[in-house]
Order: structure tokens, then C-alpha cells, then sequence
């Protein structure tokens, strides 16, 4: 079976995510696809963080209960279970560093579980990583930047 992986559409590995998905355009989540998903898992959970965030990493999307047959994410879809992002709401909001800060790095974790995680809509970070410790058979990561 091939390596787990994480891609878009809308950008390769390392190089800048389109104004499109950060605060400075229409701040719809990035289109997501993988492939060469574990044997045995049963879903994926989702966490896409900046740690190059001038108060500490800083998460901009929380998600799980995907089911990793769909092969990915379109466009601006919700995922079924989505989390507190630091922001302090559900969902995707997109980068959006300081001005003059430099370019920030993204990262967009897929963790291919071996279960369903039980924890409620709206779950912080901590509650998600505590849930998925232990859990992953796999993480596939994808990377891209952004400058404002």
C-alpha cells in the first residue's frame, strides 16, 4: 500500500496557501484529498495549527468523524464533527498572522484512527490530542505558508 498522504488543489507542499482561504478573502477551508489510507482505520481527525504564532501555536481547525472512504474534503466542507478553534469557534478559520510578521507556517495533520473518537462537538485542542493518543495508525501532514 502506498504511504499515507495529504494534499490540495489549491496549493502543494511548502508553498503558499491562496488569499481565497485566509481572513483576507472568503475564509473557506482549503480543498483536502488523501490516499493510501491504513488498513484498519475507521476515521480521521483533522488538526491544522500555526506554530509560528507570536503567542504560542495557535489552532485554526479542529475535526474528526471523517470518514476516510470519501477520499477527501471539498472546498469549504464541513467536516461531521468539528472542534473549538482558537478563534473560539467551530470549524475552519484560515490564516491570518500579524502583518509584518513573516510568513507563518501551516500544518495540516490527518490522523488515521483505529476508532471513533468520543468526544462532543466543540472540543478544544487538548481534548482532540488526548483522544487521539494512542489511536493513530498514521498521520499524514501537508504544509503551507502564508504572509500578510
Amino acid at each position: 500500500m502506498a504511504d499515507f498522504e495529504l494534499t490540495s488543489g489549491a496549493f502543494a507542499q511548502g508553498q503558499p496557501i491562496p488569499r481565497r482561504h485566509t481572513c483576507e478573502g472568503e475564509d473557506v477551508s482549503p480543498p483536502l484529498a488523501w490516499s493510501g489510507v491504513p488498513e484498519g482505520t475507521v476515521s480521521l481527525a483533522l488538526v491544522v495549527d500555526d506554530p509560528d504564532a507570536p503567542s504560542g501555536t495557535f489552532t485554526h481547525c479542529l475535526a474528526w468523524g471523517i470518514d476516510p472512504a470519501v477520499g477527501g474534503l471539498r472546498e469549504g466542507e464541513a467536516a461531521p464533527v468539528e472542534g473549538r478553534n482558537d478563534f473560539g469557534s467551530a470549524g475552519w478559520r484560515g490564516p491570518c498572522p500579524p502583518p509584518g510578521h513573516g510568513p507563518h507556517r501551516y500544518f495540516f495533520k490527518l490522523h488515521a484512527l483505529d476508532g471513533e473518537l468520543d468526544i462532543p462537538a466543540g472540543a478544544g485542542k487538548a481534548e482532540v490530542e488526548r483522544a487521539i493518543e494512542g489511536r493513530a495508525l498514521a498521520v499524514a501532514e501537508l504544509t503551507g505558508t502564508y504572509e500578510r
